[in-house]
């Protein structure tokens, strides 16, 4: 009950147009090796087959960059000293079900079944549905090919605000590179408002 009631609000609150900023609270956990900023800090981004044929993915490469770029890193195509990989994964599902893709903008979390509205429930009953949205970055040393750093950070909430989250999340992904804390974390960041820069 008080979980709907809080969709509900959030719901009437965003077609109210209020002028509340939202933030994101992300779960983040990162692995690193590295002990400062490489150098010189330049990367390359490496996106797979399937990435650079979606052209729903044209959309995030653009705010992985800019999070890149915020934490120090500078783009170099030809001469990186780095190498970076970035991955999206998107899902919903009704507050205690299983977990369903949605979107295109990369793998969804494809495990159980979309099996619709259970027997004798009536849909003033039904759960409100939950959006779950999930970065990672690896990043590898260009001349080794070993990865020196590993970081996702995931958000679940009752709305979502797709593609644009997903530069947060970036962001979150990235917090407190090169040296993170150990473990895992939560990152609260503000979702920028449409139009506006991310950075």
């Amino acid at each position: 009950m008080f979980v709907r009631l809080v969709a509900v609000l959030l719901t009437a609150l965003a077609l109210a147009g209020c002028a509340v900023q939202r933030t994101v609270d992300s779960q983040v956990q990162s692995w690193s090796t590295l002990a400062s900023l490489p150098q010189p800090p330049t990367y390359r981004l490496d996106l797979l087959p399937s990435q650079q044929q979606s052209r729903a993915f044209d959309a995030i490469v653009p705010m992985a960059h800019a999070a890149l770029a915020h934490d120090g890193l500078q783009r170099d195509d030809a001469a990186p000293r780095l190498i970076a990989e970035i991955g999206v994964r998107t899902g919903t599902a009704l507050a205690d079900g299983p977990w369903y893709p949605y979107g295109p903008w990369g793998g969804g979390f494809g495990w159980g079944h979309r099996s619709g509205m259970r027997a004798g429930w009536m849909l003033r009953e039904m759960p409100p549905t939950l959006y779950r949205n999930e970065v990672s970055v690896v990043l590898r040393d260009a001349a080794t090919q070993k990865t020196v750093y590993e970081t996702s950070a995931s958000n679940e909430d009752v709305w979502t605000d797709a593609p644009r989250i997903f530069g947060v999340l970036f962001d979150a992904a990235l917090a407190g590179f090169p040296t993170p804390p150990a473990g895992a974390r939560q990152v609260r960041l503000p979702l920028v408002p449409a139009g506006a820069g991310a950075h």
